[in-house]
């Protein structure tokens, strides 16, 4: 039980957090600042409520308080400006090409084909206007709806994402309660300032793709499996990143035609959505050229990059050790919910792009996968912060080596001693 002197600290802890988010108010620094400040301030403060979320019980008035502080807190941010990214920007304009009856695809935004479009704003301000979009046909249907609820402005984006977000934490509460886990692991997620900050400050897509994977988890759970096979060919229409649950589900299924099944119907979903499309624009063009060039970072590219100097190389040499890491967990006699966790987890670990908000599909796993590596994960990313940092305050943009150790190696050593143990480090806190 949590004593009246740990109530204190519980409580202190989460009225300090809750009011850090005033000093984008408060504070009279430039907004890049601000945003730095407040997201490595609740970072930390994050990391020890967690620790008493995990440690202690939790009494059921907090729970609901605290939900409902979390909820307050999504709803105030929701006016103020983006600061860390600019890719709103895009969002609205893909909204935009789509609601003057245009496939997305088709053109880049600098094309002279889409000058009857042009505003003050737009595109001018989106990133790569000489890139066609990259983003799956899901979020363009949802981006589409934004733009006609908001404009060119990123509220109508915003209250989108509050929607889909109230539906992830509910769908976390289904899954908890499904496994007889206890109700204060939402706050895991609710509390965290991932998503406050990268959804709901800088308004990304992944927010409209958590709710989807979180239900296609619980049906699966459940044993209702045709509707999480459809669940999960919605989140691939909105990010990728679903693909990796399907060789997961194929050899944790007993029968041939559950296993394929379980690869057709999400598939066949994805095709589904793309196929309006296909006809007049290329959905794949831009999306490869990202893929093959871009990087941030990386721990496992970056450090085989310093010596390789080769690019795509370097992105084969990680996509192998991706598979090697990957077979032995599909193919382990793990729990279903610690195989999409590890999976999820190495797949970071080995890509050449990890920004903040990927690992928002990694934080929705916490409540019923509840790991200090992945605790760590998700708290220490913004560190990357100092890379926003110089980029909105000198226009370069720049990795610091020394952010990338204090990121990954106390998440590796975690994850590594985790692996070892054959336990979570929380259980072992939690038996003392």
């Amino acid at each position: 039980m949590m004593k009246k002197i740990h109530k204190f600290y519980f409580i202190s802890l989460t009225i300090v957090f809750a009011l850090l988010f005033l000093l984008f108010a408060a504070l009279t620094y430039k907004p890049v600042i601000n945003y730095a400040i407040v997201y490595l301030a609740s970072s930390i403060l994050y990391v020890l409520i967690c620790w008493f979320i995990l440690k202690y019980k939790i009494p059921a008035g907090y729970i609901f308080s605290l939900i409902a502080l979390a909820l307050i807190l999504r709803t105030a941010l929701i006016s103020l400006h983006p600061i860390g990214s600019d890719d709103y920007y895009r969002y609205v304009w893909d909204g935009k090409v789509m609601a003057s009856g245009i496939n997305p695809y088709e053109f880049a935004p600098d094309n002279i084909a889409l000058a009857k479009l042009h505003s003050s704003i737009l595109p001018a301000l989106v990133n790569y206007p000489e890139m066609k979009t990259i983003y799956p046909p899901l979020a363009q249907f949802l981006f589409y709806l934004s733009y006609k609820i908001g404009g060119e402005s990123f509220i109508g984006i915003k209250l989108l994402l509050f929607l889909f977000d109230i539906m992830t934490i509910f769908g976390i509460y289904l899954i908890i309660k499904k496994l007889n886990l206890d109700y204060k692991n939402i706050l895991i997620y609710a509390l965290s300032p991932l998503p406050l900050f990268q959804f709901f400050i800088d308004a990304h897509v992944d927010g409209f793709g958590l709710p989807l994977l979180v239900f296609a988890i619980y049906f699966y759970i459940s044993n209702k499996k045709n509707w999480s096979y459809f669940f999960i060919g919605l989140s691939i229409c909105v990010k990728p990143l679903g693909l990796i649950l399907l060789p997961i589900i194929f050899f944790n299924e007993k029968t041939f035609r559950e296993r394929i099944k379980a690869i057709v119907i999400p598939l066949a979903i994805t095709a589904l959505m793309y196929l309006p499309f296909i006809f007049s624009g290329s959905p794949f063009q831009a999306l490869m050229k990202f893929t093959e060039n871009w990087t941030f970072n990386g721990i496992i590219f970056d450090i085989l990059d310093s010596f390789i100097r080769d690019n795509q190389r370097t992105r084969l040499i990680c996509a192998a050790l991706l598979l090697i890491s990957y077979l032995p967990v599909i193919l382990s006699k793990k729990d279903f919910g610690v195989k999409i966790y590890l999976s999820l987890f190495l797949l970071f670990i080995f890509s050449p792009v990890v920004h903040p908000w990927y690992l928002s599909w990694l934080l929705i796993l916490l409540p019923f996968i509840p790991k200090w590596s992945g605790i760590a994960f998700t708290s220490l990313i913004s560190l990357t912060v100092f890379t926003i940092i110089n980029y909105q305050l000198y226009g370069v943009w720049k990795e610091y080596n020394l952010v990338l150790l204090f990121e990954y190696v106390p998440v590796l050593s975690l994850f590594l001693y985790e692996l070892m143990s054959g336990k979570s480090v929380i259980n072992k806190i939690l038996s003392k």
